[in-house]
């Protein structure tokens, strides 16, 4: 098997595992209590309550069709095809699932919404890194992002299945079973977005110090990070002064505020928090980046 095949096995290997985790937190946690997540399982959700004899996978596949061919023209084929694999499966295996077996609700609605979140999340977070989506407001929000590249997928996720929980308030009048929702979808999201961009977050720090030499000499040669030398001007003084700017890695922010302090206790230090860092030493650049 060529390198390219193996790595496409892989990648379909993870959104089949991501697959079915998706499917039993939703039939084991999210339906049996009662607990909408949104999007378009949730709007399948509120026919099956208004048409118990609508099985919920099904609706979701029917109600996901024009949303892929809208996202085949904008997003291109290789990430549909991905994406339509996770969503037959997540569909097929909601149906398939709930049919070999029924789940009873927990006594406890608040465990049920913050695991099954957690499943969820953990889930979505999986299949998105393999530049895939379950469809519904997965794809809907891949499509937003085509526009608004700087919002975190989960964040734009979030936004869209709001909504829908709202109408499922409004339609089945189950205000708690919406809050719980909304508890299960902030989980959900946190999760995915930790998934997806890791739970190491990334620092940005602009130093201006009196002795830009050895404080980079620090950074480049202590801390293995690279510097990058900015051209600023006083603006009091009028003065010209290099700003140091490097991004590392959040459990260095200790060293590095050692080291600027041991060479230069006057030195000026920003730090601030990078959602994502592509490049050497950091993530690696990909066409399916999301």
């Amino acid at each position: 098997m060529s390198p390219a095949a193996r790595k496409t096995a892989l990648s379909y290997l993870w959104i089949t595992l991501g697959s079915a985790l998706f499917c039993l937190g939703f039939n084991w946690l999210v339906v049996p209590n009662g607990i909408s997540l949104g999007g378009v399982t949730g709007i399948a959700q509120v026919l099956h309550a208004l048409i118990p004899a609508l099985p919920i996978g099904a609706v979701a596949l029917a109600l996901n069709l024009p949303l892929f061919l809208l996202g085949w023209r904008f997003l291109g084929g290789k990430a549909l095809v991905s994406s339509l694999f996770a969503m037959l499966l997540t569909s097929v295996g909601i149906d398939l699932l709930s049919s070999v077996y029924t789940f009873r609700p927990l006594d406890d609605p608040m465990l049920a919404a913050l695991i099954g979140g957690a499943i969820v999340g953990l889930s979505l977070g999986i299949i998105f890194t393999q530049g895939a989506t379950t469809g519904g407001t997965d794809l809907a929000a891949r499509l937003v992002k085509l526009k608004l590249a700087w919002l975190p997928l989960g964040k734009v996720l979030m936004g869209l299945d709001l909504c829908v929980i709202l109408a499922y308030a409004v339609a089945l009048r189950e205000l708690y079973s919406a809050l719980y929702g909304v508890v299960a979808l902030a989980v959900s999201t946190y999760l995915a977005d930790t998934v997806l961009y890791g739970l190491d977050t990334s620092k940005v720090a602009y130093i201006i110090t009196s002795r830009p030499d050895e404080v980079l000499r620090a950074i480049t040669h202590g801390l293995d990070r690279g510097v990058t030398i900015l051209r600023g001007q006083g603006g009091w003084s009028g003065q010209d002064k290099p700003v140091l700017l490097c991004a590392f890695r959040q459990r260095q922010i200790v060293s590095l505020k050692r080291a600027v302090r041991e060479l230069d206790p006057d030195a000026f230090l920003i730090v601030c928090d990078a959602r994502e860092v592509l490049g050497e030493g950091f993530h690696s650049h990909g066409a399916d980046d999301i």
